[in-house]
């Protein structure tokens, strides 16, 4: 694990550090004004023993001003789980800070905002998971790490973007031909192409789900689940070949969560951190970011050399809850507190304690 990130500590000293960062990304006047808060956030951080950790969608003042550690999913995860610090703040939407209390079950661990939804985690229920388990008996069950804890608990492994084919493929080592993978249509859609797997989807509902049952003539199958993320179901194919046709030289990397069609159109796909990864390597070009709009900003400013394109009306309203105002009334109100009942807890562990295994 990396060691923490290490911020100025008075408000000139945290003007400058935004500025050299953030101008033209984000107004001067603004960021001089979110540097007072910056500065606090980290003060009342040292004073309650806490870490910060924040996702690579968080909004770029905050994002280059406070987070301890900064990552997708899976890095943060990992973070969370050998994580000392009596209080843990999480810098994402609530299955995020789950996760983090599931994994470190003794800290205290805050959400800045009161909801953090999200569309997918939203999109299934544990008694979704146990009807599809009825219906496909002694078939693993893999949930994305987009899901709440009661969900973790009835699956068998969780999965980041970044290594949900790996675990595919280690299942596939074991022996087991089907896989059932939740709830994410697209990402499910992309993992089965690439595994070599066939894929059906059960429509919602007992009628939809009695319909689901594999097809007998089929040896290695997919179970998916019709749940999209609000921001990656938005880009489409065609939004790729208007861009390609003003900067030719454009390179596209598209997140997993993105249509099959979008991803097959495009020049790269991975996790957060695998697409900040392959940014870093080019050597030339334009680079046109599929994925929420303020890591393409996170990127820019530390790789201010590219030209990145971005199509940048589409934001995650609930990454977006997330502001310095709301992490520093978490901070010093503790709030808001996420737990989560420990005989789900205990069973979700399972479930992420292989999907960190696995790498």
């Amino acid at each position: 694990m990396a060691e923490p990130i290490r911020y100025p500590e008075t408000i000139p000293a945290m003007t400058e550090h935004l500025l050299e960062r953030l101008s033209g990304v984000v107004p001067d006047y603004e960021l001089a004004l979110k540097a007072e808060l910056a500065v606090e956030v980290n003060r009342l951080k040292r004073e309650l023993g806490a870490v910060i950790l924040g996702h690579n969608y968080m909004e770029p003042a905050l994002y280059h001003s406070v987070p301890d550690f900064t990552g997708d999913s899976l890095y943060l995860s990992r973070v969370a789980a050998k994580a000392e610090a009596e209080v843990i703040v999480f810098c994402g939407v609530r299955f995020m800070a789950e996760t983090a209390k599931i994994l470190n079950p003794s800290r205290l661990v805050l959400l800045p905002s009161p909801k953090g939804g999200c569309s997918l985690a939203e999109s299934i229920r544990a008694e979704d998971v146990r009807a599809l388990r009825a219906l496909h008996p002694g078939v693993p069950v893999v949930s994305y790490v987009n899901t709440y804890a009661d969900v973790k608990a009835e699956s068998d492994y969780c999965c980041t973007s970044g290594n949900a084919e790996e675990v595919v493929r280690e299942l596939q080592r074991q022996g087991h031909a089907r896989v059932i993978f939740l709830p994410d249509q697209y990402l499910a859609s992309n993992v089965a192409r690439e595994t070599g797997m066939a894929i059906v989807f059960p429509a919602r509902g007992a009628a939809g789900l009695a319909r689901a049952a594999d097809p007998a003539n089929l040896t290695r199958v997919m179970v998916g689940w019709q749940g999209r993320c609000e921001v990656h179901e938005k880009f489409t194919v065609l939004d790729i070949a208007r861009v390609r046709e003003q900067f030719p030289d454009v390179v596209v990397l598209a997140h997993p969560e993105c249509s099959p069609e979008v991803v097959a159109a495009s020049d790269f796909s991975g996790s957060t951190t695998a697409m900040i990864r392959y940014v870093e390597k080019l050597e030339r070009g334009r680079v046109l970011l599929l994925t929420e709009c303020s890591m393409g900003d996170n990127i820019v400013a530390r790789n201010p050399e590219r030209e990145m394109l971005r199509l940048c009306s589409i934001r995650c309203p609930h990454m977006g809850e997330i502001s310095l105002e709301q992490t520093l009334e978490s901070l010093r109100q503790k709030r808001y507190t996420i737990d989560v009942p420990e005989p789900i807890r205990a069973r979700a562990r399972a479930a992420l304690d292989r999907m960190i295994g696995i790498g």
